[in-house]
């Protein structure tokens, strides 16, 4: 059996939503921070197949699975976003590789640069050389429980953010995972957008 296109894969899953939680993904899509972002009008009171149209059309075929990963696993559509992942995985990272250093869907969808390396491991020294907006990482990754409240007490008092920093790379990124790790670039690219930004841009 021929492998689903990216749009069908993306419209069989949002199929399967309940029309509460596809309400739920429409508004998420909406509310992104990320650029391009998505005009109200372009999906609001739209079914499954224009919203996976929009977000194909939108995003590319490369971008659109990490995309609608990334809000179902927001809305609490875990097993939804993970069959996603894996019915796209092969098509969307053959798709994304362009040569450059710019992170394209990698294994969990996003965030991995050419050479195969985690944006936030590629970047390590400068990511804890130059983020200064800290407390409020910290705040967002103990909400996704990337940290929990005893780690998060501990990061929280040590003196300087490169302290921090270095604490929060040793210690629950190393722990987490590619998810973890995941996590803490999306909540850079709201945090820390200009730095995450210039870092992309080095080769």
């Amino acid at each position: 059996m021929a492998p689903k296109t990216i749009k069908k894969a993306i419209s069989d899953a949002l199929e399967d939503l309940s029309p509460e939680n596809l309400e739920k993904f429409r508004v998420h899509l909406i509310d992104r921070r990320d650029e391009p972002r998505v005009r109200r009008n372009r999906v609001a009171g739209k079914n499954f197949l224009e919203i996976a149209d929009v977000l194909v059309t939108h995003f590319t075929e490369a971008k659109a699975p990490a995309v609608a990963v990334e809000i179902l696993n927001d809305i609490g559509c875990a097993a939804d976003a993970s069959s996603l992942e894996e019915e796209t995985v092969g098509q969307s990272s053959k798709l994304g590789s362009s040569g450059t250093a710019t992170p394209s869907p990698g294994p969990t969808g996003v965030n991995t640069t050419a050479d195969g390396k985690h944006f936030v491991d590629k970047h390590r020294i400068k990511l804890i050389e130059r983020v200064s907006n800290i407390a409020a990482i910290l705040d967002e990754l103990l909400e996704e429980d990337v940290i929990q409240e005893e780690t998060y007490d501990k990061i929280r008092v040590l003196p300087t953010c490169q302290d921090k920093m270095r604490e929060l790379y040793s210690g629950p990124l190393k722990a987490g995972g590619i998810k973890g790790k995941d996590k803490f670039y999306t909540i850079l690219e709201k945090k820390e957008r200009f730095l995450v930004d210039e870092l992309k841009e080095m080769k």
